[in-house]
C-alpha cells in the first residue's frame, strides 16, 4: 500500500494517547476509528477529546468549523471487525508484552497483507512484539510523545524484520501529519526519547533524595534553564556553542559523580507504592486533588502551544 492510499486509521486503546492521535489523524484529512474493548474507556475519550478541541479552539489553533469537521471524522468502535477496514493500524494498547501479544496474533491476520501495522510502545523491542505478528515486515514501531496532538515529535523503529518500505510509508504519513520525525537504528530499548528523559529523571531523583534540591528548583531548572534551551538547540549543538574544550573538562570530572544506579530510585519507587500515580490518581509529587489536575493540563497546553508556535515560526 503507498501512503496516498492511505483513507482509514485505526487507533488501538481509547486512552489519553488513542485520544489525543485520534484527533490529528482527523484533523489531516483521515477518517479516524478509536478501539476499544471497555465502554468506559471510550466514555473517557470522548470526554478528553471534547475538552482538548475546546482548549485549541481557546487558543485560537483551531475555528468551531475546523473543530466540527475534526470531530466528524473520529468514530468509536468496540467490535474488533473495525480492523477488517483498516488502511493502517497504530496500536497504544498497555506497555505489556504479553498483551501486546495477544492483540496482534489477534487483529495482524485480520488485518489486510499490504496494510502497515504499528506500535506506539515506548520502549518495548519492536522485534520481540513482531514475533506475534503476521508478515512482520509491514511492523514498525511509530512512539509518540504526551500530548501527541501539541508535541510534534515522532520516533521510528525499525525491528529485525521490518521491510524499508515500512519506514519509509510511515515517516511519509508523520510528514502529511506536519510531526518531526526521527528515524531509530537497530531496535534499543528506550529508543531515543526515553532513554535522554530516564537519565534526566534518574539524576533529578538523586539530586532531591541527596536533599541538594527540592523537586520545585529542580523544576525550574529544567523549566528556565534545560528545558529553555534545549527547546531551541540539541545536546549536541550546545557543546559546539559551549565548547568542545569546555565540555570535556567539565565531563573529566563530573561524569563519575552522576548517578548511575541500574535500581528504580528510593523516592520514585515509594511514591508507586503509596498509590501516588500523579494526574490519574489526583496526587504524586505535586497534589492535583480538586480543580487543580485541570487547571494544571490547561497551563501545560497553552505554554505547549506557545512554544511550539516559536518553534515552527522560526524555521
Amino acid at each position: 500500500m503507498l501512503r496516498s492510499e492511505i483513507k482509514t486509521v485505526v487507533l488501538a486503546g481509547a486512552g489519553v494517547m488513542g485520544s489525543s492521535l485520534a484527533q490529528i489523524f482527523a484533523k489531516h484529512g483521515y477518517r479516524s476509528v478509536l478501539y476499544d474493548i471497555n465502554q468506559k474507556s471510550i466514555d473517557k475519550a470522548q470526554e478528553l477529546i471534547s475538552i482538548n478541541q475546546k482548549s485549541l479552539m481557546t487558543q485560537g489553533e483551531l475555528t468551531l468549523k475546523q473543530s466540527e469537521s475534526v470531530m466528524s471524522r473520529i468514530s468509536f468502535d468496540m467490535s474488533i471487525n473495525c480492523f477488517e477496514n483498516a488502511d493502517f493500524v497504530l496500536e497504544t494498547i498497555v506497555e505489556n508484552m504479553d498483551v501486546k501479544h495477544k492483540f496482534w496474533r489477534e487483529v495482524s491476520p485480520m488485518v489486510g497483507e499490504d496494510v502497515v501495522l504499528t506500535t506506539n510502545t515506548s520502549g518495548l523491542s519492536i522485534s520481540a512484539i513482531a514475533d506475534a505478528v503476521r508478515k512482520p515486515e509491514r511492523f514498525a514501531g511509530m512512539h509518540w510523545v504526551n500530548p501527541p496532538h501539541l508535541i510534534p515529535l515522532v520516533e521510528v523503529i525499525g525491528g529485525d524484520k521490518t521491510a524499508v518500505q515500512t519506514l519509509d510509508i510511515i515517516r511519509q504519513l508523520a510528514d502529511t501529519l506536519e510531526r518531526k520525525h526521527v528515524s531509530i537504528h537497530n531496535d534499543p530499548p528506550g529508543f531515543l526519547f526515553n532513554r535522554l528523559q530516564f537519565a534526566v529523571v534518574r539524576e533529578a531523583l538523586h539530586i532531591v533524595e541527596n536533599g541538594w534540591a527540592t523537586m520545585e528548583d529542580v523544576d525550574n531548572v529544567m523549566k528556565y534553564g534545560l528545558g529553555m534551551r534545549y527547546a531551541c538547540i540539541g545536546p549536541f549543538e550546545t557543546m559546539d556553542f559551549g565548547g568542545i574544550d569546555t565540555f570535556t573538562r567539565v565531563a573529566s570530572y563530573l561524569f563519575g559523580q552522576l548517578n548511575s544506579s541500574a535500581d528504580v530510585p528510593d523516592l520514585l519507587q515509594k511514591i508507586y507504592e503509596e498509590g501516588r500515580y500523579g494526574l490519574k490518581s489526583g496526587r504524586g509529587f505535586y497534589d492535583y486533588s480538586g480543580n487543580k489536575a485541570a487547571n494544571a493540563i490547561s497551563q501545560r497546553d497553552a505554554k505547549f502551544m506557545k512554544v511550539s508556535k516559536c518553534l515552527f515560526g522560526c524555521e
